[in-house]
């Protein structure tokens, strides 16, 4: 059967299983308000929105969660990436259905961001809240790095090539694993994915297929792990959820083109603020302070 084939349905498969765990879940705690406020619904339609035209939604999100106070820290990547999930989930199906690249080479990218995905969200889970806010500053300033940098223009161009051989497939089966794992922390994949992929010569259209796919898969296992821990905020991981899918919506089919250089600069003084913040909090934190609530 083709590899693609199985890579969808593999996707599908996983999709509901993530859906069935999530509906247990939210039967079982009785103490969440399971319905979103029109806050966190406009919250997700919104990053989804501007996610879709190119700007990410992790950093976004996290920055907007923290503002609001709208989720304890130790518990933002859990909930982020439970709320999160489909939007990515439906982007992986189209690229990986149109965008051509090496079917072999894609499925084992997307398999080394799967165990990272596994393992990532077993560490983040257990993780206090010191480590979480130290991780999510340092993942928000690497987004905006790399926000800045492809702003400049200075993003490696890549070549033409569809696959990968040899010791360059190595490496990036190796990076793409960390960053399966990274996810988990908010960090999103597509910057340093591009990056990667541009530097050992391949067409960057292909850094496309092999991020959504692997970071819809690391999401989605990383999502088993957080609902079974119960780690994620019921109802703004929901509102996340249910506002990206109209936002998803109105940005692929509605908006073709809109001036979004200086909203992206805008965005990108706003998530190094909100990294400022997160690693202040963890430094004047109490060391003692876990993961609990």
């Amino acid at each position: 059967m083709n590899i693609r084939i199985l890579l969808l349905a593999a996707i599908g498969l996983l999709t509901s299983v993530f859906f069935w765990r999530w509906w247990q879940a939210s039967r079982a705690d009785s103490t969440s308000r399971p319905w979103p406020t029109p806050v966190q619904l406009l919250i997700g339609f919104g990053v989804a929105f501007f996610d879709t035209l190119g700007i990410g939604s992790l950093a976004t999100t996290t920055t907007l969660f923290k503002a609001l106070r709208m989720v304890p820290d130790e518990r933002l990547p859990a909930t982020m990436i439970v709320g999160l999930t489909t939007s990515v989930v439906v982007q992986a199906l189209i690229f990986i259905t149109v965008v051509q690249i090496d079917s072999t080479v894609l499925a084992l990218m997307i398999a080394t961001a799967l165990v990272g995905g596994w393992l990532g969200a077993g560490v983040v889970s257990r993780l206090p809240r010191r480590p979480i806010q130290l991780g999510m500053g340092v993942a928000l300033l690497v987004a905006a790095l790399f926000m800045g940098v492809s702003q400049l223009g200075m993003m490696p161009v890549g070549g033409s090539a569809l696959t990968l051989t040899g010791a360059p497939l190595l490496l990036a089966l190796g990076v793409n694993f960390v960053l399966g794992a990274l996810v988990m922390l908010g960090i999103g994949n597509y910057g340093p994915t591009f990056v990667l992929l541009s530097v050992l010569g391949m067409d960057p259209r292909a850094a496309f297929p092999i991020m959504m796919g692997s970071g819809a898969l690391a999401a989605l296992m990383g999502c088993l792990a957080f609902i079974k821990r119960q780690q994620h905020v019921q109802q703004p991981a929901l509102g996340l959820t249910l506002g990206s899918i109209p936002g998803v919506l109105l940005a692929a089919l509605v908006v073709k083109s809109l001036p979004l250089d200086i909203l992206r600069w805008l965005v990108v003084l706003v998530v190094v603020y909100a990294a400022m913040v997160m690693l202040r909090s963890a430094r004047t934190a109490p060391p003692s302070v876990g993961s609990e609530g």
